[in-house]
This record gives structure tokens, C-alpha cells and sequence, in this order.
């Protein structure tokens, strides 16, 4: 089942997931998996937080109930595990109960990332938060964007979402996607996505702003993309963001894709959670080969050398030294991994041999 799925049942029945990420094309089990969170963090934490129970097919038993009180470390390998202590095959998840299926929404200008940490400090209490950067901005304005913050609304309308009215039909030639496109569609979003005072806002609209366009990945071209995604510790947080974002103006690989937010410090029950107080970027890059591999080691070191990590379900790059570094309590996981599920990510992190 995914959020998708999930959420055609429930929000007209006044429900809504506790944690969603930026997408709803996503399995519950993938959520548990790879211990999603939002825009809610600084509040919420993890979707792992709202698990109550779990089932897992393992290959050396039957199926295996798990939770926070039975089989507490399985439970805590599980969530965040990225798969690898078996399949998920159901789960019990506390929903958060809603008056709409709309959120009063307001979009302020950013200057650059000084505005992004004040306006994230004033907006503590707002249940949602987060902030589209543009890529291209440098020096002074480094950091200029849109920041985002929601809170639900109390009009009883419980309207489901839409299902995708538009698609990319065919995959793009690579050309497409190059500074002079992506500086343009940055320039036209910072004009059209801003507007005065509140406005009431659809939550898929709100949530899943891209899932209404269906195969979007297609216009990365064939190579396709790749993301990046770190947490910083927020003493550090506004010098590392700053130098991320240059380093990768100074590159030319510009990303329309520029998320910014800071988490909470609500701890999540999973071990390889990703999650940390401190303050999150995410980027996306076409793929242009070993020009991008290069910048995405410059960005990985960047964020590991403040004290930082990186986001297992977004990496293609990452050391072995720098997972284990950021995830010491690793081989805990490894400990409760299914003996007949492996993946290419966890031989590269932690050396394993090919089973």
C-alpha cells in the first residue's frame, strides 16, 4: 500500500499520515524503511515515531511481530533499515486526525539564508515548514528563495486528492536541463509561487507539489539524476549551507530542485535514522557523469567534515568511512539483517561480500 492508497481512504473519513515525505508514491513500507520525515519534523520527528507494530517475513522463520515493546531491537533496526531485516508485510501507524483536507498557507520572500533562519525561528509553532532555494544565487544572496509554512484548517471539507492530470510523455534529451533553463524556471517560480497573506491550500498541492506531474524524472534525460541530501548540526548549520550552496553554483550542475529545512530534536526509534536537530538540504543534479560524482564528493565531505550526514535513501556516493562515521551504531543493523537480503548500497558502506 502506498500514502497514495492510503490516503484516498482516509482523508475523507477526516485522517491523515502523521509524517509524509515529498512524495506519496511511496510504499508505507518504504516509509518504515527508510524512516521518512517532512515538513513537520521540528514537531513530529519520524514517520517511524507513529509505528506501533510491524510484521516481518524473515527467511530463517515465520513471520515475526515486532514493536517498541517486542522484539525492541529488531524493531529498532527495522525502522530505518532500508530493507535489510526482512519484508514488511503489515504495520499498525497511528494516523493524525484532521478538520480539512486544506491548510492555510503562506510563502515569504527569502534574501538569502540569514532570512531562512530567522523566518525559521519565528515560525517554531507553525505545524509545517520549508523553504525552496534557488541554486543560482551567490554572494550576498546566496540563499534567496521562497519559505513555506502551513497549519491545518477547521472547514470540515474533506476533498481527496487528484490523480495526475499531466505527464511528461517521453524522456527529454539531456540539453534540456542546463544552466540557462534552470536559471529561467527559478527566476519564473520566485514570481509566480509568491503571493500576500494566506491562501487556502489543497494538501496535495501543499505535500506533493511534483506528483501532478506524472514522470517527471523524465525531463533529467536518460542518464537520469542524482539527489543529495544532508543534515548539519545547527551551530554549523548556516557557514555549511552556505558553502554547499556555492560549491554547487561554482559546479554549473544547478538543480531546480533546492529543499531547505531544519529538523527537530525529537529522537526517532530507528537506528539508522536519518534525522538530527540541525538544518537539512537537498538537492537534485542531472546526471553528467564524473562531473557530478566529483561534486557530490566535495558536497559529502563538506557535510561530514562539520559533523553532518548524509541521507542513506537519497546516496549513490557515499564512503564506507563516511556511513560509519556518521552511523556508529551501524553494525547493530547488520547484527539483525536478514541473512538473504543484500544490497548494493549496504556492500559499498560497510565492505560487505556479495551474497
Amino acid at each position: 500500500m502506498t500514502i497514495d492508497e492510503l490516503l484516498r481512504v482516509s482523508v475523507p473519513n477526516g485522517w491523515f499520515v502523521p509524517v509524509t515525505p515529498g512524495t506519496k508514491f511511496v510504499t508505507l513500507g518504504g516509509a518504515v524503511a527508510n524512516d521518512v520525515h517532512g515538513k513537520n519534523h521540528h514537531l513530529a520527528g519520524t514517520f517511524g515515531r507513529y509505528v506501533r507494530r510491524l510484521r516481518l517475513a524473515r527467511s530463517d522463520s515465520e513471520i515475526v511481530e515486532v514493536s517498541p515493546e517486542q522484539q525492541p531491537e529488531l524493531f529498532a533496526a527495522t525502522v530505518g533499515g532500508l530493507g535489510l531485516t526482512g519484508i514488511i508485510v503489515d504495520l499498525e501507524l497511528k494516523l493524525l486526525q484532521i478538520a480539512s483536507s486544506y491548510l492555510e498557507v503562506e510563502t515569504l520572500p527569502m534574501a538569502n539564508t540569514d532570512d531562512f533562519f530567522h523566518l525559521s525561528a519565528e515560525s517554531e509553532k507553525w505545524p509545517y515548514t520549508v523553504a525552496w532555494v534557488d541554486c543560482f544565487a551567490t554572494g550576498a544572496t546566496i540563499g534567496r528563495g521562497l519559505y513555506m509554512r502551513g497549519r491545518p484548517l477547521d472547514d470540515s471539507a474533506f476533498d481527496a486528492h487528484p490523480r495526475p492530470s499531466i505527464a511528461v510523455p517521453f524522456t527529454a534529451p539531456s540539453v534540456i536541463l542546463n544552466p540557462l533553463t534552470i536559471r529561467s524556471f527559478n527566476a519564473f517560480y520566485r514570481r509566480m509561487a509568491t503571493h500576500d497573506g494566506l491562501v487556502r491550500v489543497h494538501y496535495d498541492k501543499f505535500f506533493y507539489p511534483l506528483d501532478a506531474v506524472g514522470s517527471w524524472n523524465r525531463l533529467y534525460g536518460a542518464r537520469g539524476f542524482y539527489q543529495f541530501q544532508c543534515v548539519v548540526p545547527m551551530a554549523q548549520g548556516g557557514d555549511v549551507v552556505r558553502q554547499l550552496l556555492q560549491t554547487a553554483a561554482e559546479a554549473r550542475q544547478g538543480s531546480f530542485l533546492v529543499v531547505l529545512k531544519t529538523f527537530g530534536n525529537l529522537p526517532s526509534p530507528g537506528i539508522l535514522s536519518f534525522p538530527h536537530e540541525g538544518v537539512t538540504l537537498s538537492l537534485d543534479f542531472p546526471n553528467k557523469g564524473n562531473d557530478t560524482s566529483k561534486l557530490l564528493a566535495r558536497l559529502n565531505a563538506i557535510a561530514i567534515d562539520a559533523g553532518g550526514r548524509i541521507y542513506p535513501a537519497k546516496d549513490a556516493t557515499m564512503t564506507a568511512a563516511q556511513f560509519q562515521s556518521s552511523y556508529p551504531r551501524w553494525q547493530e543493523v547488520e547484527r539483525c539483517r536478514d541473512a538473504a537480503i543484500m544490497s548494493d548500497f549496504w556492500r559499498r558502506v560497510t565492505g560487505r561480500i556479495s551474497q
